[in-house]
């Protein structure tokens, strides 16, 4: 399967059948259940005038030897003919080139791209994807009646793919209204309505048919799934409830060839309309931060921990002056609740914070050495991402050779100058080096390898070989099936459980 976003490609002619079953026993019917609409055609009339078609463009200017200079000369052997026949005969075709191999650079072009949108405002909002209008340098929406109108854009949220555009009309332009989307249920009737493949005013039915979908687009993923036809082009446009209210915004389809097989995505309204209001007010949207990098909590990470249940989300690194630092969270805590709300796995962090108002001060329940505890924190801003800094490290410990851990397939070293020279680590690294994995290990079975950097063991840091053994002991006379271990490595830092079934106890000494 592939994800589209966005624009007009070939048309594609999709037909489908339908059964209707009859239950053998009645069916119970769920309280405030709707039947089925004999028509959709008064909700369509009533709503069709606020959907518009967005249209934006942008010149594309290709260079020699560039993206849209043409075909690259084949690969042959040095010295071969056919090396010279294809660069004289690619020069003499080449667009720019005036069939004479010259220098001129090739024609710029307007590449175009059509998507679409809804009015939330008399006064000319209106509320789009910001994939449909990312890098335009003109954007324009097309009306109902084919009025179109040049627009500017307000604001854009790259995070949760959203834009505001304004467009000035010499009258009060029909709008719709965001509805609670939280309200909508697995079942629900919905019609979706857009400029699927540049057929402006095109409306479609079907139901809600999952919510909370992450399709790993972004951070903030918490769909709902739809199987009313959404194909390229819709991007953009509303998803409506049987009351008229934009309970979703289209912005993607899994398809295997391009167009609609029933598995739309639409950006619930309660995530949207917030966005688009500090788009209207700021101009970019204004979302909680924390300050910190989190990783999932697998059933082995909990174990390791003493944790009843695989919930919550880990916390892996710290970013330096930012709301979790000062809050005095660590790395490794596991975050179970936030401002009251239950975090049950490590995605939903990322949003409960989102939505939280700038500058709340708000609690945040975490699980620290076996135990739960509670913090306060006052959530900044979140900034741009090439602001967000990580933390610094300290001076590492002096060199001494490998040491083996036994049963879990490592050899490891304090860092030294020449570990740093031969992995590639920064001169501030801390903690122990891996220098060597054995295969058909614990170690190698999580991916473990050569220069990654082990920074804590059961949450405790580690400046030598001697501090990881000792960790590693301790954990497998407290009946541990797995020892946790921080890892740094070029990527950044991850938790990593190590399984201690073959790892042998320490022999406490004997007098002889």
């Amino acid at each position: 399967m592939r994800l589209f976003r966005s624009t007009v490609a070939r048309v594609f002619l999709l037909g489908a059948s339908f059964a209707l079953v009859t239950p053998a026993v009645p069916l119970m019917q769920p309280a405030h259940a709707r039947p089925a609409p004999d028509s959709f055609a008064d909700l369509a009339a009533k709503l069709l005038p606020a959907v518009v078609n967005v249209s934006s463009s942008q010149t594309i200017t290709a260079k020699n030897g560039g993206p849209g200079a043409g075909p690259e000369i084949p690969m042959f052997p040095p010295g071969s003919p056919f090396e010279q026949f294809f660069k004289d005969f690619l020069n003499r075709n080449r667009p720019g080139q005036g069939g004479n191999g010259g220098d001129n650079q090739p024609p710029p072009r307007r590449a175009q791209s059509l998507g679409s949108g809804f009015i939330i405002d008399p006064a000319g909002y209106v509320v789009t994807n910001n994939h449909v209008i990312e890098g335009a340098d003109e954007v324009s929406v097309t009306l109902q009646d084919n009025t179109t109108l040049k627009a500017e854009i307000v604001g854009r949220d790259e995070s949760g793919d959203i834009a505001l555009l304004k467009v000035k009309a010499d009258k009060p332009l029909p709008t719709v209204e965001f509805g609670d989307s939280s309200q909508s249920r697995v079942g629900d009737w919905v019609l979706a309505i857009g400029n699927p493949f540049g057929l402006g005013g095109t409306v479609t039915a079907g139901i809600v048919s999952a919510r909370g979908r992450d399709i790993h687009q972004g951070q903030y993923d918490d769909f709902i799934q739809t199987d009313a036809a959404i194909n390229r082009g819709n991007s953009g446009g509303p998803l409506f409830n049987m009351s008229g209210q934009v309970i979703g915004i289209n912005t993607a389809i899994f398809s295997p060839s391009g167009g609609s097989i029933g598995i739309g995505f639409s950006i619930p309204s309660n995530m949207a309309k917030n966005i688009v209001a500090q788009l209207k007010q700021y101009g970019h949207p204004r979302r909680g931060w924390l300050g910190v990098k989190i990783q999932q909590v697998t059933p082995d990470i909990a174990e390791s921990l003493g944790l009843k249940d695989a919930s919550g989300a880990m916390v892996a690194g710290i970013t330096d002056g930012g709301p979790a630092e000062k809050a005095k969270i660590h790395s490794g805590d596991i975050i179970l609740k936030f401002d009251g709300q239950d975090v049950k796995e490590m995605h939903n962090l990322p949003r409960i914070v989102a939505d939280s108002t700038v500058g709340k001060d708000v609690p945040v329940v975490l699980w620290r050495d076996g135990k739960e505890m509670t913090v306060q924190t006052v959530l900044a801003e979140r900034p741009a991402d090439e602001q967000l800094a990580s933390a610094d490290a300290t001076k590492p410990a002096d060199a001494t050779k490998p040491t083996a851990i036994s049963g879990l397939g490592l050899k490891i070293a304090p860092v030294s100058q020449e570990l740093k020279d031969k992995f590639q680590l920064q001169d501030s690294q801390k903690g122990v080096v891996i220098t060597d994995v054995s295969p058909n290990t614990p170690a190698a079975e999580r991916g473990l390898k050569p220069g990654d950097v082990i920074m804590e063991v059961q949450q405790g840091e580690v400046t030598s070989p001697d501090d990881v053994r000792k960790q590693v002991d301790a954990a497998r006379k407290a009946d541990r099936k797995f020892v946790l271990m921080l890892i740094q490595r070029e990527g950044g830092v991850q938790y990593v459980p190590l399984s201690l079934s073959k790892v042998p106890a320490a022999k406490d000494k004997q007098p002889g």
